[in-house]
C-alpha cells in the first residue's frame, strides 16, 4: 500500500504544527482518524515518522525526509489540478519567494503591473533568506523565486538586473561626505552585513578579502535596517544593496550613504523556476519585474 495524497497531507500538517491535535483541527478531521492514518503509513513503510510525547510530535530524521518528498508530490499534484482547471499561468496561483532585501522595493510596482496583465492570477509572496528560498524552490513550496542565481543551480533562470552595492557610515566617520567609496578606503575597516544565510554576506566577505577589510563577527544583521542602525553607532561600515540604499538609505539622517566602486561590488538578481517546469509565463513575469526596476530607478533619480 502506497501513501495516499491525503495521508501525505496529514503527515506534512503534523510536521508543520508539531501536534496531531492541531493538525486534525486545521484539516477538519477527527484526531483519532488522523492518528490512525499516520500510524498506517508508519506501519506500511516500517519507519517511525514522529516521536510522540506530552510536548507534541517531533519529526524524526526519516520523517523529515518523508515530509520533504511529500511536499514536492503534493505541490505537483496541486499544480496538475490547477493546470487542468485553469488556463491561467501557474494554475491560477503563483507562490513567489523573494529576498527580503528586494521584495519591499521591487514588488509593489511589479504586482500592480502583474495584476493588470493577469487580473485573475493570485500571487502569494513570502520573504525568506537565500537558503530558505533554495529549499522552497526544490521542495515545491514556491513556483518561482527572486534571488541570486548562483545559489540555485539546476533552475530555469531569467536575469532581471545587476544591483550595485553601497556603503553606510556614521555621520562622524572619516569617510562620511565623500562622493563614493573605493576598495582602498575600506582597508582596515570593519564591515557589517546580514547573517550567512544570505548571498549578500558571502559577497561582503569577498569584498573584505579584496580590500583588506574585515567582516564583523560581533554582529550579524537580520535586516538591512538593523545594518543601518549599527553603522550609525560607529560599529562598522554597512554594506547595502542598491534598491534599499536608493529607496531607504539615502533618506536616513543618522548615516551617510555612498556608492561602493570596486570590482565585484554588486549582485545579480534573477527570477528562477524549477528546471522541470520552465513556465512560459516566467519570461513575461521577468519582463514585468525588469520594467518595475527601471520605474523605481527613474523615481529615485528624479526625487
Amino acid at each position: 500500500m502506497r501513501p495516499t495524497l491525503r495521508q501525505m497531507e496529514y503527515i506534512v500538517a503534523v510536521h508543520q504544527l508539531g501536534s496531531f491535535g492541531l493538525a486534525a483541527e486545521t484539516l477538519h478531521v477527527s484526531q483519532p482518524s488522523l492518528s490512525s492514518q499516520v500510524a498506517t503509513v508508519e506501519t506500511d513503510l516500517g519507519v517511525r515518522l514522529f516521536e510522540r510525547g506530552r510536548a507534541g510530535a517531533r519529526t524524526t530524521a526519516r520523517g523529515l525526509e518523508f515530509v520533504t518528498r511529500a511536499r514536492h508530490i503534493l505541490s505537483e499534484a496541486e499544480a496538475l489540478r490547477g493546470s487542468m482547471l485553469s488556463d491561467l499561468p501557474f494554475g491560477g496561483r503563483l507562490r513567489l519567494g523573494v529576498l527580503p532585501s528586494i521584495g519591499p522595493y521591487l514588488l509593489p510596482q511589479a504586482i500592480k503591473s502583474l495584476h493588470e496583465a493577469e487580473p485573475d492570477l493570485r500571487v502569494i509572496v513570502r520573504e525568506e533568506n537565500t537558503l530558505s528560498l533554495d529549499e522552497g524552490i526544490r521542495n515545491g513550496r514556491f513556483d518561482a523565486i527572486i534571488s541570486t542565481p548562483e545559489d540555485h543551480p539546476n533552475t530555469f533562470q531569467h536575469q532581471l538586473f545587476i544591483e550595485p552595492l553601497w556603503v553606510a557610515v556614521a555621520q562622524d566617520h572619516p569617510l562620511a561626505g565623500g562622493a563614493q567609496v573605493a576598495a582602498e578606503d575600506l582597508e582596515g575597516q570593519r564591515l557589517l552585513t546580514l547573517d550567512t544565510g544570505h548571498r549578500l554576506a558571502r559577497i561582503v566577505y569577498g569584498i573584505a578579502g579584496a580590500s583588506g577589510a574585515t567582516v564583523s563577527n560581533d554582529y550579524e544583521g537580520t535586516s538591512l535596517d538593523s545594518i543601518v542602525l549599527m553603522a550609525a553607532t560607529g560599529a562598522g561600515i554597512g554594506i547595502l544593496p542598491d534598491l534599499f540604499a536608493r529607496r531607504q538609505g539615502i533618506h536616513r539622517s543618522e548615516v551617510c550613504v555612498m556608492p561602493l566602486v570596486m570590482p565585484d561590488a554588486d549582485r545579480t538578481i534573477s527570477i528562477l523556476v524549477p528546471s522541470d517546469r520552465p513556465e512560459h509565463f516566467s519570461g513575461v513575469l521577468a519582463t514585468i519585474l525588469r520594467s518595475a526596476a527601471k520605474v523605481l530607478e527613474l523615481e529615485v533619480t528624479q526625487a
